[in-house]
């Protein structure tokens, strides 16, 4: 898949496409709902199909005071793209001076004039322009005017009447509920960091961890203790290893802890170098919510009952707590 970054990007060369339109945050079904349309009328009509994306978060560039959690990273977010049959996006830096222009001028001057849009898909709840005053009848009145199709693609959800939306998935992730979110997504949910050094109170205990904090691993679920799936690249390889975690999200309340960590326990292994490297966790299951125990007896005792749970959800084999003078690293 292409990445535009700019105008200068967008080949000379470029013909007639199909555009798609969104933040398209996590990539969820209903995207994909929307993206599949996107690609399967590209392919009727022999043209590129197009996706025009937002950087930053349109919601965090008007309310920076309260900024937004992504579901997935930039760098996830195309790469969903890209698997969904996308041929080119064009990451547009969001501005508020960007904001500003019309619905007509939105559409006629990026999505027509830049992109060379001759068939529009969107979700039906689509907005665009200033004040989000652009709407599905508005794209529809506009495509008669300037010469375009408009495919509409009705919302999608489950069977309780909850619309998949990354609002949603939020939602549920707020609760803990990650498997609820990954029925959304229709993969696990990932967030995204550098390991880095904690207080190593874990790896005293047998437990060494993985430690990710700070403001940018995307959207963390709910404080407690999940089953998933740490995922780092392979080295000298494109190639991505997936390895059974216990994650522990929290304050570490039985140690009066303060900063908020996410800590990924790899069952049975205390040969990993993890530190300054990127990686990624998938969370599968929530195990239990996080609370302080009487003893540090009682602790390891349910932290052991973490790792069997753990590895009962993941269907790989049991492994116990590693014996802390064998650890070489995390």
């Amino acid at each position: 898949m292409q990445v535009w970054h700019s105008e200068e990007d967008i080949p000379s060369e470029l013909g007639r496409t199909v555009v798609t339109m969104g933040i398209f945050d996590g990539v969820h079904k209903g995207h994909r709902a929307v993206l599949a349309k996107t690609v399967a009328e590209a392919k009727a009509r022999g043209v590129m199909s197009v996706a025009l994306t937002f950087d930053p978060h349109p919601a965090t560039v008007h309310n920076p005071d309260s900024p937004i959690h992504l579901v997935a990273t930039l760098g996830d977010r195309l790469d969903r793209l890209a698997a969904a049959g996308i041929d080119a996006t064009f990451v547009q830096h969001y501005t508020l001076e960007y904001a500003q222009a019309s619905p007509r001028e939105f559409v006629a001057n990026q999505l027509v004039g830049q992109l060379h849009a001759e068939a529009i898909v969107v979700g039906q709840d689509a907005r665009f322009g200033k004040g989000n005053v652009g709407d599905g009848d508005m794209l529809r009145a506009l495509g008669s005017q300037l010469g375009f199709s408009v495919y509409l693609v009705s919302d999608v959800g489950d069977d309780a009447g909850h619309r998949w939306s990354s609002t949603r998935v939020r939602e549920l992730l707020s609760m803990g509920d990650v498997s609820g979110a990954a029925m959304v997504l229709g993969r696990p949910h990932r967030i995204r960091g550098e390991v880095v050094h904690g207080f190593q109170r874990g790896r005293e205990l047998g437990f060494p961890t993985a430690n990710l904090t700070g403001d940018n691993l995307g959207e963390v679920p709910a404080d407690g203790v999940y089953a998933g799936w740490l995922v780092r690249r392979v080295p000298a390889s494109s190639a991505a290893e997936y390895l059974p975690a216990a994650i522990s999200v929290g304050t570490n309340p039985q140690f009066d802890g303060v900063e908020r960590t996410v800590e990924a326990h790899v069952l049975g292994r205390s040969d990993l170098n993890l530190y300054g490297e990127s990686v990624a966790i998938d969370f599968i299951e929530r195990l239990r919510p996080m609370f302080s125990f009487g003893s540090l007896d009682e602790l390891l005792v349910q932290m052991d009952e973490d790792l069997r749970g753990t590895a009962e959800v993941l269907g790989v084999p049991t492994a116990g707590r590693v014996d802390p003078k064998k650890i070489k690293a995390i």
